[in-house]
């Protein structure tokens, strides 16, 4: 990947309510039909789209280094830059809201915009929320490298579940993934015929690496010695527990605005006491100044152990956008040997 050509746009403040999309239609001028760029979303998307795409298209991020795709709200230029960019790689699920208001625009007033919804064919793949995960075990493929998807039932989404049910965390599952790296291609290619058959070269090598990475993945878990981890935030990683049969643990819960009270805490304590856990797991993004986050410490003040971070992917770090680490290299230098560690799966 090249990180210094397609550096990061930082987004201004201020959510896009839908009078002020209104607002900033009759300025927008007619997109000339050509992709000349694109936009993705959140991070991985943006890392996707970059890497089927390669130089036959320039994409970008609108979200900045250090920040999350869901939550966050965009300036108000910037489906202006999406419509004269020519395409657009979102999810359509009310968690990234500010990304559905924009696709919507788009849909409705732009016919030459390309809008790619990575979510297309997935409905029967989404979880729940509250889904309870099963720990038991998943077909991921036949001798012949197809990939079989199972479980779940079909959803919507909101990080605040004020709408609906599901959880849009898809792309930490790299089955998952792969259906979603191909719905990217299969878009890009329609939206720019000279260049299919570049689109779906990419895609392939690229699904091969996530093929790759799921296996790497299987034999994590296999050499588990323990089935369940605990984690000190909230839970986004209910696709890779469903999918590799283990428990991640939380005294948080799915919502990033819930705080733990002192019982979730003592009852944390006492699982790691329990499983003779040694490592607990922490999102970076809550790391300030090299500090554990305050939870973090709560729990270790109390047992004999360490910590280790692991990622969400909907936003990237600026240590980690130095190395160049996309989507791969961060579940691979990250998320890997965290829970390696955490299940000691040595």
């Amino acid at each position: 990947m090249e990180l210094t050509r397609r550096a990061l746009v930082n987004g201004g403040a201020g959510a896009i309510a839908a009078g002020t999309l209104a607002g900033c239609l009759d300025e927008v001028g007619t997109p000339n039909g050509s992709l000349d760029g694109g936009y993705a979303a959140f991070f991985t998307l943006w890392d996707w789209s970059h890497l089927v795409a390669r130089d036959a298209i320039e994409f970008e991020n609108p979200v900045g280094t250090g920040q999350s795709g869901h939550g966050w709200s965009p300036s108000g230029d910037l489906t202006r830059e999406i419509a004269d960019a020519g395409v657009f790689v979102y999810f359509d699920t009310p968690e990234f809201r500010w990304a559905q208001d924009i696709a919507t625009t788009l849909e409705s007033d732009y016919e030459t915009v390309s809008v790619i919804d990575g979510l297309a064919g997935l409905d029967d793949q989404l979880l729940d929320w509250d889904h309870e995960v099963d720990g038991g075990s998943h077909d991921h493929g036949d001798e012949n490298g197809s990939h079989d998807h199972d479980s779940a039932d079909s959803h919507d989404d909101s990080h605040d579940h004020s709408e609906s049910s599901v959880d849009p965390h898809v792309w930490l599952d790299p089955v998952l993934a792969q259906d979603v790296v191909e719905t990217i291609s299969s878009g890009l290619a329609d939206a720019d015929p000279d260049n299919a058959e570049t689109y779906e070269e990419n895609a392939s090598a690229y699904v091969e690496a996530l093929d790759a990475l799921d296996q790497q993945f299987e034999e994590l878990f296999a050499a588990a010695d323990r089935r369940v981890a605990v984690f000190a935030g909230h839970d986004s990683f209910t696709y890779l527990q469903e999918r590799y049969g283990f428990e991640l643990h939380t005294p948080v819960g799915v919502s990033p605005q819930a705080e733990p009270n002192q019982g979730d805490i003592s009852e944390t304590i006492s699982l790691v006491e329990e499983e003779g856990i040694e490592t607990i797991l922490y999102s970076p993004f809550e790391d300030r100044d090299g500090q554990y986050p305050p939870l973090v410490n709560a729990i270790l003040r109390e047992t004999d152990g360490d910590a280790m971070p692991i990622t969400h992917l909907s936003g990237t770090l600026a240590k980690w956008q130095r190395k160049d680490w996309g989507y791969l290299e961060q579940m691979q230098e990250i998320n890997v040997p965290a829970f390696r560690e955490a299940l000691d799966a040595q």
